[in-house]
């Protein structure tokens, strides 16, 4: 794992976190929701390439897919579910130079809210082979509004990102360190 998403996820771990890039950031900001269905193309949605029938478990059911990274171990994850994607996500999108990080509140959200577990079970229920990440792929159900964020981090590929700077001089805690 290279140092940039060994440091972002080490930020990431123990949360509840939803990823979007800086366009969509301020739109979020402007309406003042995380929306399941935002006004943008569907070229720029996940897994939206093979049409409505091809949509990722959390989009089928109205949400907004988040990260639920408590207790997540990237290496042991990644040994059992090696299919997953999560890290096409961190430290950001791969098509994207950067990437907005937001810390949610999700025992703020009541019922609304669907653990990673949770959703996995529930998808499991129904019996639906549309894609999820198990266990780590959460999710909201409704628009998620803002006053829910607890924090808000950018990070960007490049090595002068100031948040790399900041966690290879110490000033954070990367991942591994106590």
């Amino acid at each position: 794992m290279n140092f940039l998403r060994e440091a972002v996820l080490a930020e990431l771990v123990g949360g509840v976190w939803h990823t979007t890039n800086q366009d969509r950031f301020l739109r979020i900001r402007e309406c003042g929701a995380i929306l399941p269905k935002p006004d943008i193309s569907e070229h720029e949605r996940w897994g939206t390439a093979v049409g409505p029938e091809g949509y990722p478990y959390v989009r089928s059911i109205g949400g907004v897919s988040l990260f639920d990274f408590r207790g997540f171990e990237a290496e042991s994850y990644s040994a059992e579910y090696p299919s997953s994607s999560w890290g096409y996500f961190v430290p950001c999108h791969l098509s994207w130079d950067s990437a907005v990080w937001i810390e949610i509140d999700h025992e703020s959200l009541g019922s609304a809210f669907i653990s990673g577990g949770e959703l996995l079970a529930r998808r499991k229920a129904e019996d639906s082979f549309r894609r999820i990440m198990p266990l780590i792929e959460a999710a909201h159900i409704g628009p998620l509004p803002c006053r829910a964020f607890k924090r808000v981090f950018s990070v960007r590929r490049e090595p002068d990102d100031p948040l790399v700077s900041a966690l290879k001089a110490g000033r954070l805690k990367a991942a591994g360190g106590a």
